[in-house]
């Protein structure tokens, strides 16, 4: 009898113990469902802004035609970005692909988008080529049918967003397989502000923002 009074005792504890962990244990499940609902939500976000700077991006001619109101809603969605990038690592081997611009505000790549048909050609693809197993990163403006500008760099990731560059080579090449060397010169920095399967977003060494969309993986242009 004072077994079953024991076990008794002992199991009625056990009954007070699982109704006062209860509801700490609902308690748990539901702050995970919350997190798990701002983490979705957080998702969705990042989408819808990815999709309203594509479409921004797209009216521009890749930021040829930029005006005032466009520049302004870009760089909120690029800072949108950046905030959900924030702490992650951009530098490891999904960077590495063939990457075709959407929009930059690089001078000097608008100059010859801009200004190709004046030399009887026009500006196609452009492409940032990235492969950080083989070091190298390519600058890549087409004139179709067979014309392209090259910049050939080296490249070597120092830290979690930033990859330094050193140019090497460059050369235009002309209609019938001519080839114009260039002399290549200088060098910097650019920081993925986001990454993902689909899109990156960059800013270099001299102030210039990138937006890049994957076309594929790395290849080389000769």
């Amino acid at each position: 009898m004072q077994v079953l009074q024991h076990s008794s005792s002992r199991c009625h504890r056990r009954g007070r113990a699982a109704s006062i962990a209860a509801p700490g244990s609902h308690w748990n499940v539901t702050r995970g469902r919350a997190g798990v609902a701002q983490a979705q939500a957080s998702k969705a976000q990042v989408a819808s802004v990815k999709q309203e700077l594509l479409r921004l991006a797209g009216t521009t001619s890749r930021g040829v035609s930029t005006s005032p109101s466009d520049l302004k809603a870009i760089q909120e969605a690029v800072a949108e970005l950046k905030a959900a990038g924030a702490g992650a690592t951009t530098t490891g081997p999904q960077q590495s692909g063939t990457w075709e611009l959407v929009w930059t505000s690089e001078k000097e790549t608008l100059f010859i988008l801009e200004r190709a048909p004046l030399f009887g050609t026009k500006a196609g693809d452009v492409y940032q080529v990235i492969d950080v197993a083989g070091g190298y990163l390519q600058n890549v403006i087409t004139f179709p049918p067979e014309g392209s500008f090259i910049v050939d760099s080296s490249l070597a990731v120092e830290g979690p967003q930033r990859v330094a560059f050193s140019f090497n080579a460059a050369g235009l090449k002309l209609p019938a397989g001519r080839k114009l060397g260039l002399p290549p010169f200088g060098k910097g920095w650019f920081d993925n502000l986001y990454l993902d399967d689909e899109l990156r977003v960059s800013y270099d060494s001299r102030g210039d923002t990138l937006i890049t969309r994957r076309a594929g993986p790395p290849r080389r242009f000769t």
